[in-house]
């Protein structure tokens, strides 16, 4: 039998040969769901196998169907890389092994949480006494604030929603933009608002909410209302007018709950350089962002930040249980999050902004923006038939391909696509922008340089040019 310290140390050499390897292998999985499953599947085995053989043929059948989403030219899905000290900080994670729901099971977690929740507070630059969670993603930050802001509208209509459900409640009015991400409506039908139910306003063509558009399909706020606005179009990268969005609604509805999705584009008020792109987002009551996309901490991790922490707290405190210990000036982690027991996720993020600091985080951002522009400047000087599409203001570019005599220009550019994915240098996704076939370059990743930048664009002309 394989002892621990030999186990841990072989498993080590494997994941530093897989980081190694992150340079030179291709960046698209080369495996399908056949080969993978003839190589991990099979029946589960009569008796146990050693450790060490398990984790060494887990190794070698995973490899192939690895996507290289932690190196320098992947710029998909805006998914980050994992920065070293991230990263060594969520090794250590699973070695402890804590329960990061209840200081008493963790308090070391719970108070890791507690000081990175100030550190983003303060590095998001949102309002002192803000409340805050550590979700798997946004998808749950989502869920999370807008439980919240169920619980408070709902609260001032005089409807205790968490004791007495939506059965008789007041209707809420939910405003949402044309362009929200399908996360926001995904967290609106887990809260029974249903999706939809939504007042779904015009944007332009960069994606914003139009402010018009706002006006004119703005409760009267007879009814609950809650608005969502969001700082980082998932193509464009564009934002809502976030600050005359929020005075708009204040002036119009005092009682309403404003949410902004900042999945990644949150991250712009770490810089100074392009802070002006969330000017007054702080009036807001909640916001939700990743930490896996931009911060580049290891899956998973989202924040979820609530203005009224007893409006965060009611919306997600579970009833007491009589075996339970908690906390009075300690932080119980499960009344911000809708998980009880979880990872202490917490560890990888004070690593990631202890080692980065202020100035590193909003490098990191203005970065990527400045390879962004890059790759835009780039494609457009490769003349006719490559279009760029939006206004490259944070980390996305949206390009289209016009194929040659006459050919369709959506199935061209998902034929262009689809050769640079095969091609192994960079990895992108698609998308469909505005009823069009589009190729979305993200570029999140803290070791992308120049370099990568320049050999991505030189695969993804050889594409274009067939």
């Amino acid at each position: 039998m394989t002892s621990n310290a030999s186990l841990m140390r072989r498993t080590t050499d494997l994941a530093l040969g897989y980081l190694d390897s992150l340079e030179g292998r291709p960046v698209a999985a080369t495996a399908g769901r056949d080969g993978l499953l003839a190589d991990l599947g099979g029946p589960l085995p009569e008796a146990g196998v050693d450790a060490l053989e398990v984790v060494e043929d887990l190794a070698r059948a995973a490899d192939p169907g690895l996507v290289a989403s932690g190196g320098p030219r992947y710029f998909g899905f805006v998914i980050g890389g994992s920065l070293p000290a991230a990263l060594a900080a969520d090794w250590l994670t699973s070695a402890w092994d804590q329960n990061a729901g209840l200081f008493a099971a963790g308090p070391a977690a719970s108070v890791a949480e507690e000081v990175i929740g100030a550190w983003l507070i303060d590095l998001l630059q949102l309002p002192s006494g803000t409340s805050f969670g550590l979700t798997t993603g946004c998808q749950m930050a989502h869920f999370s604030c807008l439980a919240a802001a169920r619980h408070a509208v709902l609260d001032r209509a005089g409807w205790d929603v968490e004791e007495r459900g939506l059965f008789g409640a007041p209707e809420i009015d939910v405003v949402i933009g044309t362009e929200a991400h399908a996360t926001i409506h995904t967290a609106l039908q887990f809260l029974g608002l249903g999706r939809a139910r939504v007042i779904a306003v015009d944007s332009d063509d960069q994606g914003r909410m139009r402010l018009d558009m706002l006006a004119r399909d703005l409760p009267d706020g007879s009814r609950p209302v809650i608005v969502c606005l969001q700082a980082g179009n998932v193509n464009t990268g564009a934002f809502d007018p976030l600050g005359d969005a929020i005075d708009l609604v204040r002036s119009r509805c005092p009682n309403a709950w404003v949410h902004i999705d900042g999945a990644f584009g949150l991250w712009a008020a770490a810089s100074p350089r392009l802070s002006h792109l969330v000017t007054g987002h702080e009036g807001a009551d909640s916001w939700a962002s990743d930490g896996h996309k931009w911060l580049n901490v290891p899956y998973d991790c989202g924040y979820a930040f609530v203005r009224d922490p007893e409006a965060h707290a009611a919306a997600l405190s579970p009833k007491s249980a009589a075996y339970l210990v908690y906390g009075t000036a300690e932080r119980d982690e499960f009344r911000w999050v809708p998980e009880f027991s979880r990872r202490a996720r917490g560890f990888p993020t004070y690593a990631a902004l202890r080692s980065l600091g202020r100035s590193g985080v909003a490098d990191l951002i203005d970065r990527c923006c400045r390879l962004a522009v890059r790759m835009a400047d780039g494609l457009r000087a490769a003349g006719e038939g490559v279009e760029v599409l939006n206004d490259v203001v944070l980390d996305q570019v949206l390009v289209r391909f016009r194929g040659p005599g006459g050919a369709d220009t959506d199935a061209y550019t998902r034929d262009v696509i689809k050769r640079v994915q095969d091609d192994g240098t960079c990895w992108l996704s698609g998308t469909t922008w505005h009823g069009m076939a589009a190729m979305r370059i993200s570029v999140v990743n803290w070791a992308t340089t120049g370099d990568d930048i320049d050999r991505s664009l030189a695969a993804i002309l050889r594409a274009a040019r067939g």
